[in-house]
């Protein structure tokens, strides 16, 4: 099941949720207010297999899954 990504346009939370394709757009309660006037954003991805990073979408640390490495001191270009 794919992990979706929304916000909630009242209080401005963000947050995701596991929910199947044919509810990825369907209204969604905000966990932190209540509201179900949300909106489904945009997903940035990484996949790294064997031989490093093998897909990416906006991650250009090739150690790690998140969007700045301290390790390596890399940043992600918006």
């Amino acid at each position: 099941m794919p992990l979706y990504e929304y916000t909630c346009q009242s209080c401005k939370n963000d947050f995701d949720a596991l929910r199947s394709i044919a509810q990825a757009d369907a209204p969604i309660a905000c966990p932190a207010c209540g509201s179900e006037d949300t909106q489904r954003i945009i997903s940035l991805f990484s996949a790294i297999g064997s031989e490093g990073v093998i897909a990416s979408g906006g991650n250009s640390c090739s150690t790690c899954a998140a969007t700045s490495c301290s390790s390596c001191s890399s940043k992600t270009q918006s």
